[in-house]
């Protein structure tokens, strides 16, 4: 298990505080792996911290560049579309 911290913006930390935003959408810059804690610290518009951190568990990753559905001309035409559910 590995800590891993992050910036977020506040609209989204505060859906996620809300429960409402169920998922994240990173760069995979790092090897993020179920059983990792996700450290989530607020950052204003500015890019200023708010002082606010939420921690999460990742229980599911995906890497896009492991996805093989979709045809490259459909992707360029109509990008991804990253669904929370419920």
């Amino acid at each position: 298990m590995t800590e891993i911290i992050k910036k977020i913006y506040s609209g989204m930390f505060q859906a996620i505080i809300d429960g409402k935003k169920k998922f994240e959408l990173r760069l995979a810059d790092q090897n993020y792996q179920e059983g990792d804690i996700l450290v989530l610290k607020e950052i204003d518009k500015n890019r200023n911290f708010t002082g606010r951190e939420i921690s999460k568990k990742i229980t599911f990753v995906i890497k896009t560049k492991d996805l093989s559905y979709f045809k490259e001309e459909e992707i360029d035409k109509y990008g991804y579309a990253i669904l929370s559910l419920e």
